[in-house]
């Protein structure tokens, strides 16, 4: 599962960010929650997309068991009621449906039962601007305040009637303290030139690898978390992009304990935008147009009219506070929505053919319609 999910978000990554010299952030779980959210309202060839971008499939009781693993801070043998107190998690997954939305039983219990999904109606068709709001409202509680506003004006219209929504809040400190009077000023290479920074600085025994062209240094968070620092040799503008999933692995797998000094700067970094287009790259299509089978979830014929991702993450000397979303809005589709557009503006064939027979009663290749007849 580990491998899988490793691949999967490299893959991703590579078109939700793909300059290497431009802060991004984006979070992997909440985009995974959100695709298995869409796989158990889908089927047929609109499902079999969505696990083969995934690498996985939904279905199979380990990747729920994961996720939900995921969303649980685990208690340090240390002190486990003090760890659990000083760790702050809360994922929550919605299904907002169109009040006159005609849902199938089985597919929002389903939702519910095995991803926790609340289903909640609002009034899309009606009210789309309230219900944006109620949307957005529901996610800046989720995630402390941190995305007010994940669903933009225009996302939701009177043909939009449906929405899987899943929102992620975690705020850790760390195992081993960067002390705040050991923070100094110093400088960091931006691809624009050097900057001025606040390098933190602990010293302490932390994981540590060296292979590949990159150092990784691995330090613990509370509640069961790990962060990896990945500071490559060369470049990053270079090395990213030379970096496949399973090299990632490795390093992750590499690092081991020994006396560390580190010195990290605070940063805050976000991210956001639309999914669809890398979607699309992944291989999920289908769910976009109006061949989606959403038959699962309701009778109506739905399509994915966009998917939505923000997060931010902030690190500093107490530890590290993160936040995401991701929505992906459905539509109705009728038998005119969003008509493929051909424009005969260059030379083309032309085939004239008998139905039932098959026979081809004209061929012609047009280079100039102009031309003489």
């Amino acid at each position: 599962m580990v491998n899988t999910e490793l691949r999967f978000l490299w893959w991703l990554h590579r078109r939700l960010a793909p300059d290497p010299r431009e802060n991004h952030c984006w979070s992997p779980y909440s985009v995974t929650t959100a695709l298995g959210l869409l796989a158990e309202i889908t089927r047929g060839r609109t499902r079999a997309e969505v696990v083969e971008a995934l690498g996985t499939d939904p279905a199979e009781p380990e990747f729920v068991e994961s996720l939900n693993a995921a969303a649980r801070p685990e208690a340090e043998s240390r002190d486990s009621v003090e760890s659990r107190d000083s760790v702050a998690l809360a994922v929550a997954n919605r299904l907002w449906a169109d009040e006159r939305l005609p849902l199938e039983t089985d597919s929002p219990a389903a939702l519910e039962q095995r991803f926790g999904a609340g289903i909640r109606t609002a009034p899309f068709r009606d009210a789309p601007e309230r219900t944006r709001e109620r949307i957005n409202q529901d996610v800046a509680d989720v995630t402390r305040q941190l995305i007010p506003e994940l669903v933009k004006p225009g996302a939701v219209n009177s043909d939009t009637v449906a929405a899987l929504v899943n929102a992620l809040y975690l705020k850790a400190p760390w195992q081993e303290v960067f002390d705040p009077n050991e923070t100094r000023s110093g400088s960091f290479l931006t691809p624009a030139g050097e900057q001025p920074v606040s390098l933190m600085r602990v010293s302490a025994r932390l994981g540590y690898a060296h292979h590949h062209g990159w150092r990784v240094v691995r330090a613990g968070l509370e509640g069961g978390f790990d962060a990896f620092v990945l500071l490559p040799d060369a470049e990053l503008a270079t090395a990213e992009p030379a970096l496949d999933h399973d090299t990632l692995l490795r390093l992750l797998e590499a690092v081991e304990e020994c006396p560390v000094e580190l010195r990290l700067p605070r940063f805050a970094v976000s991210g956001s935008g639309e999914l669809d287009d890398p979607l699309a790259a992944l291989g999920v299509r289908r769910a976009f147009t109006p061949a989606a089978d959403f038959a699962p979830l309701t009778p109506r014929p739905l399509r994915v009219s966009t998917a939505l991702h923000e997060a931010v993450l902030r690190v500093d000397e107490h530890g590290v506070e993160g936040a995401a979303a991701t929505a992906v809005m459905m539509r109705l589709t009728s038998l005119f929505d969003d008509p493929v557009r051909v424009r005969v503006d260059r030379p083309f064939l032309f085939l004239l053919r008998h139905r039932q027979s098959g026979f081809v009663h004209f061929l012609a290749r047009i280079t100039d319609p102009g031309g003489p007849r």
